[in-house]
């Protein structure tokens, strides 16, 4: 009984010290991390290190790009062979800023009023990285001894596809944990999440021709058998949308709308220039799907039905579309994957933080799913059995001032100091 007395009164200092946390917050925020244009989180990264170093964790820093390194603290529990290991994850880059948005102040003076702390990364997740890192602070100055190992993944790039926690994933013969928490932005709802995937589909002509000789391949009697690889490229464009609409009648998953998982012609290249009959374009497509879907199979499903569409046009049958899919950056390949997650409800950390998010906000906790995407896939692709869970709502993630409520920040960190107790004391 007085190791749940103080637990409760542990969780109560969130509340006692709410200030503190909410300076925390304003701390990581007053660091300009924004993605584009990135290589830009060394100083962030730096004081998350020095943070959890002064907090009785091992550090692992280490470049991802010049100026991006990736922070992993290892906090060894007192008997992790037989209690349950975790691990904390979370993004120190936030969403682009643009020149002309209309911020009440700069986006990284942040202001704190009416219950609510304004600026970039406020929901988009700061919040969420100062909420961890306080429980953490929490824990270790009241001397409690977590039984398991805990980890706290703080990685660089989840804006522009870089994937910081896939390298985190991967390093020193790959992370390891009996449960992970993605502490995004889900407005305190624990999800699972569907995927993405970008690629490059080429249409190419193997022959260059003078803009002048176009009559000649569109009229009788020109006997000069070419095309425009832009004009062929719309014939791409409409098979994918046909099986875009072919997608949203034969599939779907529990908490999306159906037609969820789609195609998006995103960006369009091709041409030299006027004086040539185009001989080459590409085209930058977003696919988006399901929890239940990998992005290997869905790109096999594209690349599929468009072959087919190329058998039946008369040209593009010999000179059918090339692909390539993926990439590790948006910024440095143009090319991003985000692995989906689903999220087991019956999972013994699914069930404990269910539990006590409910203890926490007298509310029974929703499970569902993200209609955006996270670094989640990714420890869960790694076979980390993984959920999201985090403060701050998606209206806000993104949003020129953009905020989070200082209440749910409270309520989330309450959850996490409880959970991270409860988890790293419960028995393989």
């Amino acid at each position: 009984m007085t190791r749940i007395l103080d637990l409760e009164a542990l969780v109560k200092q969130v509340d006692d010290r709410q200030d503190e946390l909410v300076e925390l917050l304003k701390k990581l925020i007053q660091f300009e991390t924004p993605a584009p244009p990135a290589r830009n989180t060394q100083e962030a990264q730096t004081f998350v290190a020095d943070f959890l170093m002064s907090h009785g964790f091992s550090i692992d820093m280490w470049d991802v790009y010049p100026g991006d390194p990736n922070v992993v603290g290892l906090l060894k529990g007192t008997d992790p062979a037989n209690h349950k290991s975790l691990i904390i994850n979370g993004h120190m880059d936030v969403a682009e800023v643009s020149e002309d948005e209309e911020w009440e102040k700069d986006p990284f003076t942040p202001i704190v009023r009416d219950g609510i702390v304004i600026g970039r990364g406020a929901a988009d997740m700061k919040g969420g990285m100062a909420g961890a890192l306080f429980a953490i602070q929490l824990l270790k100055e009241n001397g409690i001894e977590l039984s398991g190992d805990l980890t706290l993944q703080s990685v660089i790039g989840e804006e522009v596809g870089e994937a910081g926690t896939l390298q985190a994933c991967q390093r020193n013969g790959g992370a390891k944990a009996d449960f992970a928490l993605v502490v995004d932005t889900s407005d305190l709802h624990i999800q699972g999440q569907g995927g993405v995937i970008t690629g490059w589909i080429t249409v190419k002509s193997k022959e260059t021709h003078h803009d002048a000789t176009r009559r000649s391949m569109i009229h009788a009697g020109g006997k000069l058998v070419g095309a425009s690889a832009v004009e062929k490229m719309v014939k791409v464009i409409q098979g994918l949308q046909e099986l875009e609409r072919h997608w949203a009648v034969t599939k779907s998953y529990p908490g999306y709308p159906a037609g969820t998982n789609t195609i998006n012609p995103a960006v369009i290249e091709g041409g030299r220039h006027a004086a040539f009959i185009a001989d080459e374009c590409r085209l930058w497509i977003t696919v988006h799907f399901y929890p239940n879907e990998t992005h290997d199979q869905v790109a096999k499903e594209v690349e599929e039905h468009i072959l087919n569409v190329a058998k039946g046009d008369i040209w593009l049958k010999d000179n059918p579309p090339t692909f390539e899919w993926g990439g590790t950056s948006m910024i440095e390949d143009r090319g991003e994957i985000f692995p989906s997650l689903e999220v087991d409800p019956e999972h013994d950390g699914v069930q404990l933080l269910a539990s006590v998010h409910e203890k926490v906000a007298k509310e029974k906790a929703i499970i569902d799913v993200s209609p955006t995407v996270t670094d989640g896939g990714w420890l869960g692709d790694h076979g980390i059995p993984t959920a999201i869970y985090g403060p701050g709502n998606l209206n806000n993630a993104h949003s020129v001032n953009e905020q989070v409520s200082i209440e749910q920040l409270v309520q989330y960190t309450k959850t996490l100091v409880q959970f991270i107790y409860e988890w790293s004391h419960t028995k393989k």
